[in-house]
């Protein structure tokens, strides 16, 4: 904005931005720079860092950010990271008495309350169980699940035993006894999981559990029970360090340890959704199907089908690009692998997907290019390829289209069908029958039912494919589905 600071930031810097009403400001990014939007609570505009301000990102803490990043543009929930946490890592926490060594094994945490099963009841407690301090009220809650304040209020009841306002408070106060078994102050933790006011706080939780938080801090302290025993506190301990170094110039903490594992509810998409694996593995479950993913493993989710997606202890999965049903015909997940060399440019496609910052050209539906060429590539190591220029552009682009837009035949000239038969010893219609064949096996043998084959690869009738199959292998696809996987 006008008269305001220029920041050039070198690779591992950030910059703070704080809220300020009418003033405008703009990022730029020179090309092969990856930079990370990183929204924060509204709360922060009342902090004390009222000022732009420049910091540098030590060593180790980059992917806790990323996953930061991930968990605000996706309905993943990991227990331990909250908006709370962005919030300290600018305005810092306050000082903490130091923790104290355990003498013993017992655990001082407090299991949550139970979760409602209801889709929007749901949503609205996994987002109260990643950040206890919001304070929406039930309207509010309710236009953000698309849901109604009734239904809303009846979920609630129906599933936990509780009303709405009953099981936001036990959520509270759970997560108050993390902090304050984590040794934070009891102001603190008061303002950590929303209450307005210290007295609020403690005559809630001597209803809740006997004594006051003083009190219950003072036998903590006195069994030498303080320390770290939730990911909770301790992402909020790691990110008050963080922030001492950057208000304070102070030497980097300490690394985050290992990320929490992390799943969304079952739920559905109304565009079909690209997910890629960055680091780790996880799961997408799809029915009473798992599929698996490792690392540069990208997954197509198919819109309207209802699935849960879960990230395994110390993994990341970015989303990288939705498409609709008229861009992509897809029924059933697609995967395909992508190298560690594409590492930063699918960061970058994520950024663009989700958030302001990307390209004055960007077009949404590169991604779905990116993909199919990326199939084409995989599928092609395993099928023989014609030499010359022309004939191996038509194969490629006919691997692209299979199970995208249904594998039909294509119209080549003379000349490519010439080298196809020199180059692959088959005509260019048997190539692409044995392109199909290929990729039909690798699919039963990962245990897909032969009619998901059958829609995967353009057939329209299940019989079709089986005697196209049975007619290349000389076993139904059943057959040698049993064949490969051992079943019967």
């Amino acid at each position: 904005m006008e008269d305001s600071p220029e920041f050039r930031l070198a690779e591992g810097e950030g910059v703070w931005i704080p809220a300020n009403p009418g003033s405008c400001w703009t990022v730029v990014t020179k090309p092969g720079t990856v930079a990370f939007p990183l929204l924060t609570h509204p709360s922060i505009a009342a902090g004390t860092l009222s000022e732009p301000r420049r910091f540098v990102v030590p060593d180790g803490w980059q992917d806790w950010l990323i996953q930061h990043f991930n968990l605000m543009v996706t309905p993943l929930t990991g227990h331990g990271y909250s908006q709370d946490a962005l919030v300290d890592l600018l305005r810092g926490p306050g000082r903490r008495p130091p923790a104290a060594r355990r003498a013993d094994n017992q655990a001082y945490v407090v299991d949550p309350p139970v979760m409602p099963r209801a889709g929007g009841a749901r949503e609205v407690a996994d987002e109260l169980l990643r950040n206890p301090a919001l304070d929406l009220t039930v309207a509010d809650w309710a236009a953000r699940v698309l849901s109604s304040p009734r239904t809303l209020l009846r979920d609630f009841r129906a599933d936990t035993g509780l009303t709405f306002e009953q099981w936001r408070l036990r959520c509270r106060l759970s997560a108050a006894v993390e902090f304050l078994v984590a040794g934070f102050g009891v102001d603190q933790v008061a303002a950590r999981v929303g209450f307005a006011s210290r007295s609020g706080f403690t005559r809630a939780f001597r209803q809740q559990f006997g004594s006051t938080p003083h009190e219950f801090s003072r036998t903590l302290s006195a069994h030498h029970a303080i320390g770290d025993h939730s990911r909770r506190a301790t992402a909020a301990r790691q990110a008050g360090d963080l922030v001492t170094m950057v208000r304070e110039g102070r030497v980097a903490p300490d690394a985050p340890g290992l990320l929490p594992a992390t799943r969304t509810t079952s739920h559905t998409n109304n565009s079909h959704v690209l997910c890629w694996a960055y680091r780790g593995s996880g799961y997408l479950d799809v029915g009473d199907r798992r599929y698996e993913w490792g690392r540069g493993v990208a997954t197509w989710i198919p819109a309207g089908v209802k699935h849960v997606t879960g990230v395994r202890q110390d993994s990341i999965s970015l989303p990288i690009g939705d498409a609709d049903a008229g861009e992509l015909g897809l029924t059933e997940p697609l995967q395909v692998q992508f190298s560690p060399d594409w590492d930063d440019y699918l960061m970058f496609c994520s950024i663009s997907a989700r958030t302001p910052v990307r390209p004055d050209d960007y077009n949404p539906s590169h991604i779905l290019d990116l993909f199919a060429d990326q199939v084409a590539a995989q599928r092609a190591l395993s099928l023989p390829m014609p030499t010359d220029a022309r004939a191996r552009g038509a194969a490629m682009y006919y691997l692209r289209r299979i199970g995208t837009s249904g594998g039909s035949g294509l119209d080549v000239p003379a000349d490519i069908h010439r080298a196809f038969r020199e180059q692959t010893g088959m005509s260019f219609a048997r190539w692409c029958y044995a392109a199909r064949m290929r990729i039909a096996r690798d699919m039963l043998a990962g245990v897909a039912k032969p009619s998901a084959v059958a829609r995967r690869l353009g057939y329209a009738h299940l019989p079709t494919f089986s005697s196209a199959f049975t007619r290349f292998h000389g076993l139904s696809p059943r057959e040698y589905q049993e064949r490969e996987t051992g079943r019967s």
